[in-house]
């Protein structure tokens, strides 16, 4: 079948079937809630490129490279420069010019005075520093414009240009005392300064390089990879430094600031490095830094560096005492919003599935509190994926599915056109698959834990698993596609008569069933903690296995999906999401939120949001951008439980190999595992909290004094706390052997 790729705003996993353990304890009950508790934004890692329309002494504005608005920042615990006018040129590194035709504004930014430049008829703006404007006149000469009372100006003629000297270039440095001009003449390119307090220019570097890199402050100008004191005699040749495939930044002190290579080798990341104009050492300034780098009016500079979007800042670079350089951070860069194209929320995480450098995609991560709020940074939560291979007209697509123990579960199809269900999530690193035996055109029907249910075209259904520590999945049972779930390790699929649905346990084969009285044989079956939810199309209804009790919900809204006492709906008509609470026994519909009237997303049961069947919140595109917003249920959560366990006796016991067992439960929890003799003595005690839904511990065979443990049997007992607090702890016990 053909496969094609469909980029929309959001699309999450098809159809959810899902299973279930018993639970005896009685669920306790909520406020009702449905006002969001929180948004989250995800965002590229792409790192933002800034330029500084201004940078002075008390702060610097910033905008993106590619245009928009501008900030203005504040460096933290600075004293400004006082205000003494414009007859101190020093007081200049806090003036913004802003022009406007024949007319200049120059504030001190920190005392709020101003002054006006006014440009005579016939004279052209051609620069602006500190106090200082520069015009050029109808003759070609230059001049130094300075603001004297009552918006009048001095008029300095620029002395000491050439004769025939044709300016091509003016620019500003780290300085208010000096300008820079690059002129041509006889075929050559030259640099040379002009002294802003009189007007006198001087020439310093002549090159062959029609358009020099230039750089300087008050004490040092480089061009052309030449360098030359200020107040060097008159005469003095330039110093010719090595050239490199990057770029003259700065000079700060006496230290030339080297950025932004044209090439950088793979597997590394280009760094800002500075030379010394003295001594010619070389130093690293900042690593992970490019982009927006440049000189300061008060003869610094700025610098923007980070691992990340997601940590990238503007760092502040000053000599000090010793001829060297510190840095600072003085302002962070929010990272551009990225297209959601995929959400899913389990076990207290919400995961988003969108574009990330290099054309590829990435899953990132949202940790949430018990409330549902966010309550820490977006993390990286997988690594690099191919493009989510979809189904000619899959508007629902890509479909993701949360498996409640960190992990999240995808489809990806190969150019063979064969299909693989895809696990990330456990670290940024490593992504597992699992083949289908050469079925494609499929769909995820349901996952929890280490299992996945896989729906083929061929007509086969499939139970990939991903058992603890594995390196890929392997499909351990292929039936006849049915209506089915998984939950746990129990697999729910239609019994023999009308209405009876059966749980296999896919460990010991052994079988259950339960008559959910369901007038029909169930097109759709669905199960978290002891909920079993039916469908016949038109009819619905959930079975309470702790219970025995039978609910019936509505069936009028298209495709539902299961949670922990509850149903979500999406009414298409009214963009509603309807929420029918039936923890109580008794169904009660209300809507839960109002999504965004323009479709983001066609697709099916949740193309624009998703349900957290291991603690019950629930997310949505809310019609922003790169926005998400969490929504609490309102219902009251199942006590904790296990749903499935890998625990297994190790041959051997270390650092490198240490004793990893899994407990995979109905909800998050914070933990404590204790190992102990099989006389009881308390060897080690070990404390957590779940990865997602999930008890991960890893035991290196070390005692709490440090000691080391040999063969034998030994005692665990595992004691969860549930981090929602709603119901009892769960305590549970067993052996292991080592050796």
């Amino acid at each position: 079948m053909s496969r094609s790729r469909r980029l929309v705003h959001a699309a999450v996993g098809g159809v959810v079937a899902l299973s279930c353990s018993v639970l005896t304890a009685p669920a306790q009950a909520a406020p009702e809630a449905d006002e969001p508790v929180g948004t989250v934004r995800l965002v590229t890692e792409q790192r933002v490129t800034v330029d500084y329309p201004w940078a002075g002494a008390s702060g610097f504005q910033w905008r993106p490279a590619t245009g928009g608005t501008v900030t203005t920042v504040d460096y933290p615990d600075t004293v400004p420069p006082a205000h003494a006018g414009p007859d101190d040129l020093a007081t200049g590194t806090d003036v913004v010019n802003t022009r406007d035709g024949q007319k200049v504004t120059q504030k001190h930014r920190s005392t709020g005075a101003t002054a006006t430049v006014p440009i005579p008829t016939g004279q052209t703006f051609r620069g602006a520093v500190g106090w200082s404007v520069l015009t050029m006149d109808g003759t070609g000469a230059l001049h130094v414009l300075r603001s004297v009372a009552d918006g009048l100006a001095t008029d300095i003629p620029v002395t000491g240009l050439p004769a025939g000297a044709r300016p091509t270039a003016y620019l500003t440095g780290g300085s208010v005392r000096r300008l820079a001009v690059v002129y041509a003449l006889d075929g050559k390119t030259s640099v040379g300064l002009i002294d802003l307090a009189d007007g006198t220019f001087r020439s310093y570097v002549t090159g062959d390089t029609a358009v020099p890199q230039v750089a300087f402050n008050d004490r040092w100008l480089v061009a052309d990879w030449q360098a030359i004191r200020v107040d060097a005699e008159p005469g003095t040749e330039p110093t010719a430094l090595s050239r490199h495939d990057a770029r003259l930044e700065a000079v700060v002190g006496d230290q030339l600031l080297i950025g932004n290579p044209g090439f950088v080798q793979v597997g590394t990341e280009a760094a800002l490095s500075a030379r010394s104009l003295v001594t010619g050492a070389v130093s690293t300034v900042l690593p992970s830094s490019f982009g927006g780098i440049g000189p300061t009016l008060d003869g610094g500079a700025l610098a923007t560096a980070g691992p990340s979007s997601l940590d990238w800042n503007v760092h502040r670079i000053t000599p000090d005492d010793a001829g060297g350089l510190t840095t600072e951070k003085v302002a962070r860069i929010p990272a551009a919003a990225t297209q959601v194209q995929g959400l899913a929320v389990s076990g207290g995480e919400l995961f988003l599935y969108g574009a990330t450098p290099g054309a590829s995609y990435r899953y990132s991560g949202f940790q949430l509190d018990a409330t549902g709020r966010p309550a820490g940074p977006q993390t990286r939560r997988s690594p690099a994926q191919s493009p989510t291979t979809c189904l000619t007209g899959d508007a629902a697509c890509p479909q993701l599915e949360a498996l409640g123990d960190g992990r999240v579960a995808h489809l990806w199809t190969d150019s063979a056109g064969q299909e693989s269900v895809l696990g990330v999530g456990l670290d940024a690193t490593t992504t597992v698959s699992g083949r289908t035996d050469g079925d494609s055109g499929g769909r995820i029907a349901g996952s929890t834990g280490r299992y996945v249910l896989y729906n083929g075209a061929s007509g086969k259904q499939r139970i990939i698993d991903f058992p603890r520590g594995a390196t890929s999945g392997t499909a351990t049972l292929t039936r006849d596609r049915t209506a089915a779930a998984v939950w746990g390790q129990t697999l729910w699929a239609p019994g023999s008569t009308q209405g009876a649905v059966t749980g296999r346990n896919l460990k010991t084969g052994t079988t259950t069933t339960i008559a959910t009285g369901a007038p029909c044989t169930p097109t759709d079956i669905q199960a978290v903690n002891t909920w079993l939810y039916w469908s016949c199309g038109s009819t619905a209804g959930v079975y309470d296995r702790a219970t025995h009790r039978k609910i019936t919900v509505p069936a009028d809204h298209g495709p539902a999906r299961l949670a922990d006492g509850f149903l979500l709906r999406e009414n298409r008509t009214t963009h509603e999401l309807l929420l029918t609470d039936f923890h109580t026994g008794t169904a009660t519909t209300r809507a839960l939120v109002k999504l965004p009237a323009t479709d983001q997303n066609t697709g099916g049961s949740n193309g624009r949001w998703a349900v957290d069947r291991f603690g019950g919140h629930i997310a949505y595109l809310n019609g922003t951008y790169g926005e998400v917003s969490i929504v609490p249920s309102g219902v009251p959560a199942s006590p904790l439980a296990q749903m499935e366990a890998q625990v297994y006796s190790p041959t051997v016991i270390g650092r490198s190999f240490p004793w990893s067992p899994v407990w995979q439960l109905n909800k998050p929890s914070t933990w404590t595992l204790t190992l102990a003799t099989a006389s009881g003595t308390v060897l080690r005690t070990l404390t957590g909290a779940s990865t997602g839904a999930a008890v991960r511990p890893a035991w290196d065979g070390t005692t709490d004094n440090g000691g080391g443990v040999t063969g034998g049997t030994y005692t665990w007992k595992l004691t969860a706390h549930p981090r929602d607090d709603q119901g009892p702890d769960l305590t549970l016990s067993g052996t292991m052997t080592l050796g």
